[in-house]
Formats: structure tokens, sequence, C-alpha cells
């Protein structure tokens, strides 16, 4: 009889034969391939790359035409166990040259990872810190009276701090308050509007519930800082800082957290910007690129929360490719984020059902999360989504 191994519990069943235990690292990396994509590597490099893997026992996947330097620059796909990186990167050591000091750099900080993956947190600015040993619930508070799903929609003050300690109570980690709808074909608000909108709900949030996490969603750097003035600790910025240069600065100057999301356009427009090559690559790349923005200014890894905007400028199969290849995201460091509920993709899947009746869709865009290593969700319906999630991690943590 064979039985197959879930390769996510490889490492109990290595110790389940009863090897010794200092053999149970070796054995774990040469069990398993972890394929690594490279862009725009030179191609003499590529080539390299492809006679060193072959040589270690695994390979790499590269154009046509790349033998013959077709091309530049190429991507590459590496295909390799643990073992046979360590042995592709004591050779790279010798080679400074063709750009391969640089792959040796980021192959060595993939391997790194895999060998010991990283404890993920976020850093409030009190010094508070948001830890993701279980998935971690973001539950929606929208001060809209046009957001698109009619039931998050809350307006008297009183019905708001409600909301948030049943949401608490429920299992939320986090409330996000917002104070402009940005679903797709939305006009904006001003920006005294939006102010006027999410800060009585802070300031009474934060003396309701004092040891709340509080996120504030805007792409305005000076509502931004008004709201975290008043009790907020994370800003949530669908731009990604780039409606607003000053958003930066705010980030620099008072440490808070902030969530980097993927979009093109505007809310009122990005509907018209879903054209990709790649939608997963090229988000990825984004996000990256706006962390390291950053990184450069001294911020650690730690307040940054990377998401990569369901719904915003991504047509239903774009948005359902980037839930199935989450973990992309997963592997750069960050914490990642994925707001999906009830959004108009579900509704789609599941034969153009309204957002009231989109539930159970946002409870599988919830697992699928907790199974590509997410951190974080966003949603309307928290104990819902908290139970389903707790269930998954039981499963598959014990």
């Amino acid at each position: 009889m064979l039985l197959r191994i879930n390769k996510e519990l490889l490492g109990e069943a290595i110790a389940s034969i009863g090897a010794h235990p200092a053999s149970l690292p070796i054995f774990a990396h040469k069990a398993e391939i972890l394929p690594l994509k490279l862009l725009e590597v030179r191609t003499p490099a590529a080539n390299i790359l492809k006679q060193e893997m072959l040589a270690a026992g695994g390979d790499a996947v590269v154009p046509t035409g790349c033998i013959v330097n077709a091309d530049k620059y190429v991507n590459v796909l590496l295909l390799g166990t643990l073992k046979q990186y360590k042995v592709l990167l004591k050779k790279l050591e010798q080679m400074q040259y063709f750009g391969l000091k640089q792959v040796a750099a980021e192959l060595q900080h993939a391997v790194t990872a895999a060998l010991k993956p990283q404890v993920l947190k976020t850093t409030l600015a009190d010094g508070r810190v948001l830890t993701y040993d279980k998935m971690c619930v973001m539950g929606i508070l929208n001060i809209t009276p046009d957001s698109f799903y009619e039931g998050s929609r809350v307006s008297a003050l009183a019905d708001v701090v409600a909301r948030a300690g049943q949401m608490l109570e429920q299992g939320a980690q986090v409330l996000d308050i917002g104070g402009e709808s940005t679903r797709p074909g939305s006009d904006s608000v001003d920006g005294e509007e939006e102010r006027r909108r999410v800060l009585p709900v802070i300031e009474a949030l934060r003396r309701e519930y004092p040891e709340a996490v509080l996120s504030v969603d805007t792409y305005r750097a000076d509502t931004a800082a008004a709201a975290l003035a008043a009790g907020a600790d994370i800003i949530n910025d669908i731009s990604a800082m780039e409606a607003d240069k000053n958003m930066l600065d705010v980030v620099v100057r008072t440490k808070a957290p902030i969530i980097l999301m993927h979009m093109r356009g505007t809310p009122k427009n990005m509907q018209q910007n879903c054209q990709y090559q790649d939608v997963v690559q090229e988000v990825a790349v984004y996000l990256a690129e706006r962390a390291r923005l950053l990184r450069e200014q001294g911020v650690g890894a730690d307040k940054i929360i990377l998401d990569p905007g369901i719904g915003f400028a991504k047509d239903v199969e774009q948005n359902l490719r980037l839930m199935r290849d989450l973990h992309v995201l997963t592997s750069f460091g960050y914490p990642v984020l994925l707001a999906a509920s009830r959004k108009s993709t579900i509704g789609a899947v599941l034969g153009g059902v309204p957002a009231a009746e989109r539930l159970e869709g946002t409870l599988a865009t919830s697992l699928q999360a907790v199974q590509a290593g997410a951190q974080m969700v966003r949603v309307h319906d928290v104990q819902a989504n908290v139970r389903a999630i707790r269930m998954l991690e039981a499963i598959l943590k014990g």
C-alpha cells in the first residue's frame, strides 16, 4: 500500500518513520521542490543558472532562444530543493558578473526565509504589537451613506459604537473606519466631509474601547494625520501613498503602520484600467516597490502591510488569480491583508447574487487566505469569518 503525504505535514511524516532527530532537517531540505521566479535576468546569467541548476540536480526554465542570447533580459523559473539551492549559492559565490551577485543575494534571502520562516508582527505607534499566530480579522465600519453593501452602513454615533463593540466581542482584532465609499464608479467626497464623518467615530471608539486597534481607511494625508491624533492606530491607504504624496511623511513622522493596496486610477475610473500581461506578477512587483520606498525612509517591515486590492482595477478572472496565488505576496516578509468581503467577484462567480447573499463566498475567500499564509482579512461579518477561520486553523495546525 502506498500513502500520499500532505506536503504541509511533511515534517511530521518524516519524524513518524523513526529517523534520528538530527537528520530531520536534512530530509526536509531534500523533500520538496521550491519554485522561484527571477525577473529581468541578463541572458548570460540565465544560461549559467540553467547549467548550474542541472549540475546540482535541479533545473531552470528559460525562454526559447535564451541559449543564443536572443534577448538582453529574460525571466527564469528555478526548480530545486533547498539542498540544491544551497549548492547553487555555493557556486554563485565565485560568480560576480552578469548580475549574478544580485541574483545570489535574492536567492539567499528566499532560502533563509524557507529554512526559518519569519515571525511577522505589526508594531503600533504606541508600542502595542499585533501578532499573527492566528489569522487576524478586521471588522469593517463604513461611516458612509453609499457603500456597496447596505448592511455595512452605519451613521448614528451610538449605533457605530454598539456595532464596534459587537465586532470586538465576536473576535475582531482590528476595526477599520472609513468615511468615503470606494466602490467601482463611486464619486469622491472632499477631505473636510471625510474627516467630519470619521473623526468623531474614532474619538468615541477610543474612549469606549481603549485597547481596540483602530484603522482609518483613507488616502488623504491630512485625514490620516487627524485620525491618528484622534486615536487611530493604522492607516489603510487604497492608493499605496500615490493619491497624496504627503502620506509618506505622515507614516515616517508618526511611526504608524500603513496598509499599501494596489489600485490603478481612482474608484471612479479604475475598472477601465484592467489591462495586465500577468496580474499576479505586476501587482506583486508594484507592492514590493511601494514597500521599498518606505524602507528607504527608515520604516521597518513591522510597519508595512500589503493588500492586493481585490476589485480595484481588476476583473473577475484577475481577482480570482490574485486570490489563488496570494502566496506570492506572503513570501515578501510583510503581513498580507485580503479584503474580498461580499465583493462583486463573489456575486459573479455565484451566479449574480447581490451583496446581501455573498456571505458563503466571502468565507471561502477568507479560508483561502489562511491556506495561502496571509495574516489578515477585512470582513463585514466578523463572527462567521472568525468561526470558519478558527476551524480551518485547527484542522491545519491542530
